[in-house]
C-alpha cells in the first residue's frame, strides 16, 4: 500500500487493504517499521502525537521539523526510500493547551497545524474533540467540526505557500479514544459508535469545510475516527467483535472517499486485525503495543546477561528503570493505581506501557548501552535464546536473524508488525 487514495480505492473496489499506523517516537521502533516496510514493499507511515512533537519540542524535545528529519534519516540508514514513508500528525488540535480558552488554545493550535505541514507531514488527523477552559461539555459535533475546519484552512494554506499546492490527507470525527489505553475498567466491554452518530459526525464536518470554504479539500478528507469496539487497559485487552460493529461499518460505504481510522488496536490479535480491515476499519494505529514488545525483548536480554555477566558488570537495566520512574513518576503515577505491588507490577508490565517515556532518561539509555556491549562481548547460548526469547530462537536457526541485542530487539518488534502487515494486505495481495 503506497498511498492513502489507493487505500480507499481498494475498500471502493471490493479488495480491503490496510495500512499500520506506527505511532511512536521510539529509534528502535522506527527503525523497525521502516526496516520492514522496505522488506515488504509498504509505505511506512509514522505518525507524532501533539503530546510528542510541538512548535515547542514536546516531551520528546522535538518540533515537528526536528521530528521528519530525526525520522527521515533513521529510514535513510534502512535504505528506504523517502517516497515509501509518510509521516502523519495525531489528535492536532488544541489538545495540549485544554486549561486555556478555547480562542487562545485554538491560535495555538494553528501555529502546531502549520509546522506540521510545513515540515512535510502528509497525513493530518485534525483533533478538536476536546473542551476548552471556557467550553461546556459536551462539546457538540457542530463546534468541533468547526474548530477542524479552522485549522484545515491553516493547513491547506500552508501547504500551497510551502509547496505550491496541498495534497494533505486529512483524518477527522468527534468520538477520538484517548490516547495510549483506557484508564477505567473494562469489565463491560466497549460499546461500537453508533452508525448514525458516524453519519452525523461526517454530516457536520462536511458542512463545516463548506461553509469556511474549503469544500473543494473534502475529497482528501480519507477517514474518519470512530471506535470499532476495540480497546486495552493495564493487564486486558478488549477484542474485536464483527457483529456489533456490523452496522456501524456499513455506514462508511455510504462515503466513497472515506474509510474508518481505529485507534487502539494494540494487542488484538491476527485474526481482529484481519477482520478490522475487512470490515473499512482500514488505518490501524498502533503504538504502545510496540514498545511493549520492545520491553519484553530489552528485559529478556537482561535476563540472558544475568548469566553470561558477572554481577559487578551487569547493566541492571530494570533496576535502573525502576528507580528513575520512582524518582520522576509524573508519566505514570495518574495511571497505575492500587496496592504498591499493583503499582509495581504495572510499572514494568502494565499494558498502556507507561515506561515507554522513560527510554530516552540518561541513565537509561546507559544502562541500555551497558547492557548491549555487554551481550556483544558474548556469543549468546542458543538455549538461553531458546528460554528467554523464543521466536527469535527460532529466526536464529532459521538463519534469517543475527543474534545480536540489537538485532533481536527489532525482530521483536518487527513480530507485531507482521501481525499487522498480514491483516493489512487484503485479499489479492500478501505480506511478510
Amino acid at each position: 500500500m503506497h498511498d492513502l487514495k489507493t487505500l480507499v480505492e481498494c475498500h471502493n473496489a471490493d479488495n480491503p487493504a490496510g495500512i499500520t499506523s506506527v505511532c511512536s517516537a521510539h529509534p528502535m521502533v522506527i527503525e523497525a517499521a521502516v526496516r520492514h516496510a522496505r522488506a515488504t514493499g509498504n509505505v511506512a507511515l509514522i505518525e507524532a502525537t501533539s503530546n510528542q512533537v510541538d512548535q515547542d519540542g514536546g516531551y520528546t524535545g522535538m518540533t515537528p521539523a526536528d521530528f521528519y528529519a530525526y525520522v527521515g534519516a533513521i529510514a535513510d540508514n534502512a535504505g528506504l526510500d523517502r517516497g515509501w514513508l509518510m509521516l502523519g500528525g495525531d489528535h492536532l488540535g488544541p489538545n495540549r493547551w485544554q486549561g486555556q480558552p478555547a480562542e487562545d488554545a485554538m491560535a495555538k493550535a494553528e501555529m502546531l497545524i502549520r509546522d506540521y505541514v510545513a515540515a512535510g507531514f502528509k497525513k493530518i488527523h485534525l483533533d478538536c474533540s476536546m473542551a476548552c477552559a471556557d467550553d461546556t461539555e459536551p462539546l457538540a459535533d457542530a463546534i468541533v467540526a468547526e474548530r477542524a475546519a479552522r485549522l484545515a484552512q491553516v493547513a491547506e494554506r500552508t501547504a500551497v505557500a510551502a509547496f505550491g499546492t496541498s495534497d494533505i490527507n486529512y483524518v477527522v470525527g468527534t468520538e477520538v479514544p484517548v490516547p495510549g489505553g483506557a484508564q477505567e475498567s473494562l469489565d463491560a466491554g466497549v460499546t461500537p459508535t453508533e452508525p448514525a452518530a458516524a453519519d452525523a459526525t461526517i454530516q457536520a464536518f462536511y458542512q463545516a469545510f463548506t461553509t469556511a470554504d474549503i469544500a473543494d479539500t473534502w475529497k482528501r478528507v480519507v477517514a474518519l475516527v470512530v471506535q470499532p469496539g476495540v480497546e486495552f487497559s493495564d493487564t486486558s485487552v478488549v477484542d474485536f467483535k464483527r457483529e456489533p460493529a456490523h452496522a456501524l461499518s456499513k455506514v462508511i460505504e455510504n462515503h466513497p472517499n472515506m474509510v474508518f481510522e481505529a485507534h487502539s488496536t494494540d494487542y488484538q490479535t491476527r485474526g481482529a486485525l484481519t477482520e478490522l480491515v475487512q470490515d473499512h476499519f482500514a488505518i490501524l494505529k498502533v503504538g504502545p503495543g510496540l514498545t511493549f514488545a520492545l520491553r519484553e525483548a530489552l528485559f529478556a536480554l537482561e535476563d540472558i546477561e544475568s548469566f553470561l555477566v558477572s554481577a559487578e558488570q551487569r547493566s541492571g537495566l530494570q533496576a535502573v528503570i525502576e528507580r528513575r520512574m520512582c524518582d520522576a513518576p509524573a508519566a505514570w503515577q495518574s495511571y497505575y493505581h492500587g496496592s504498591e505491588n499493583d503499582k509495581r507490577f504495572a510499572r514494568r508490565f502494565s499494558f498502556s506501557d507507561r515506561i515507554r517515556y522513560y527510554w530516552p532518561d540518561p541513565d537509561v539509555q546507559k544502562a541500555q548501552a551497558t547492557l548491549f556491549s555487554n551481550l556483544d562481548r558474548h556469543d549468546i547460548p542458543l538455549p538461553l535464546l531458546s528460554r528467554f526469547m523464543p521466536d527469535q530462537y527460532r529466526h536464529v536457526r532459521e538463519q534469517s536473524l543475527s543474534p545480536t541485542p540489537h538485532e533481536l530487539v527489532i525482530d521483536r518488534v518487527t513480530d507485531v508488525l507482521r501481525d499487522y502487515a498480514m491483516a493489512c494486505a487484503g485479499p489479492n495481495n500478501q505480506a511478510q
